[in-house]
């Protein structure tokens, strides 16, 4: 007879650390954030062609998606997906095992050259090794509302693959780099669309008001499928103007269920707050994107796709981190001053990367320089402050 995941946990006598999915990888996700671009930053300003023996630009997108992005990925999902299904998470060593195993493919980034086709094979392992143990679950437990987010989460793993293949045989990888953030900015929505309107819910009832976000329906899956159309043609077309005009849609309509949730009467608590700044990204990002396609001299591509990569990906990204890790931990589920500073720092450090590419000349180094200083340090200092908690045990 299986046993019980609930006294399954409380039964583990093991590492703190390797008693949950998200305690390693959201700690070491955001260490791995803090350090990578600062070393992006100094390769750039020094001219260098090469980081880790691999090219400089590709390595710098391929650790932040594949990297950093991966590791907050596979925290949230080794803790959702047990909740999902009622079944055992993964902890203890063989949890160990799969950190190691991301740990192996940062440090494989780091001597490509030397490694060549083995660094590949050890950094892809990681998320196939991640999709197998989490599709196991979701199709022993039954769970078929999840198997969508297991075909993302597969997609994702095999865009990697194909970012390396094209890194060894001299290929295009910004195919394979489409679909991964494609893929994230899936999920963004699909998982956003869960949690942001349900936490809200619930804070607003804790404070006794009774105009509440509006329930998933028709206009929420309309929007999802407004975006998958639109990101797929960005991967197809992407300097058509149809493709853009489709952006613009998806933004228009993404930012409806923004409105729809009512972020503003969630001011007070800057912990439900940041959930929705994190997903107002999503569609200023496709808003961006579109008008890059078509008015480029207005809009400036890098802009657009780092409003939706530093700005909802990194901000939803420490969003869901904060959170969970109180919550998870037994702690009160409200931000303090640090966390609260965390996402200022965020928040900035994407506003100013975006708006970076309009300045001119050595303006637009320096404002890249304080981008980069800022959004490292909201995740330097999330390693700071939530480094006890996540290594400590839980509060009872």
């Amino acid at each position: 007879m299986p046993k019980d995941p609930i006294a399954a946990r409380r039964e583990y006598s093991g590492p703190a650390l390797f008693s949950f999915g998200f305690r390693p990888f959201f700690l070491f996700g955001a260490l791995w954030a803090a350090l990578s671009a600062p070393l992006w930053m100094h390769a750039y300003a020094g001219g260098d062609a090469m980081v880790g023996a691999a090219p400089a630009l590709a390595w710098h997108i391929h650790e932040m998606l594949f990297g950093f992005i991966a590791a907050i990925v596979a925290g949230f999902l080794l803790t959702a997906v047990p909740n999902w299904t009622g079944r055992l998470p993964v902890m203890g060593w063989p949890l160990a095992g799969l950190f190691a195993l991301w740990a192996a493919g940062r440090a494989a980034m780091l001597f490509y050259a030397e490694l060549g086709i083995a660094a590949a094979v050890i950094d892809s392992a990681f998320l196939v090794v991640l999709v197998g143990l989490l599709g196991r679950e979701v199709v022993t437990g039954g769970n078929a509302k999840n198997v969508p987010v297991i075909v993302f989460a597969s997609l994702f793993a095999l865009a990697n693959i194909c970012f390396h293949a094209a890194l060894l045989f001299g290929l295009d990888w910004r195919p394979a780099q489409g679909v991964a953030i494609a893929v994230i900015a899936m999920l963004i929505a699909l998982i956003g669309g869960r949690i942001v309107p349900s936490f809200t819910r619930n804070w607003l009832v804790q404070q006794g008001q009774s105009d509440l976000p509006a329930p998933m329906g028709l206009y929420d899956r309309a929007s999802l499928l407004a975006l998958a159309v639109a990101l797929v043609l960005w991967i197809a077309l992407p300097f058509d103007w149809f493709t853009g005009a489709f952006l613009l849609i998806a933004g228009a309509m993404h930012t409806g269920r923004v409105v729809r949730w009512k972020g503003w009467k969630t001011t007070a608590e800057p912990l439900v707050l940041i959930l929705h700044v994190g997903y107002a990204w999503l569609p200023l990002a496709l808003v961006l994107m579109g008008l890059s396609m078509i008015a480029p001299v207005v809009v400036p591509a890098s802009a657009a796709l780092h409003a939706l990569t530093a700005g909802a990906m990194g901000t939803m990204t420490l969003a869901v981190m904060t959170r969970a890790s109180l919550g998870h931990t037994g702690r009160e589920r409200t931000a303090d001053l640090w966390t609260s500073a965390i996402y200022v720092l965020v928040v900035t450090g994407a506003l100013i990367r975006v708006v970076a590419p309009v300045a001119l000349g050595p303006a637009q180094f320096a404002a890249l320089g304080v981008s980069a200083m800022m959004w490292s340090s909201a995740f330097a200092l999330f390693f700071v402050r939530y480094g006890p908690i996540l290594m400590g045990p839980r509060k009872r």
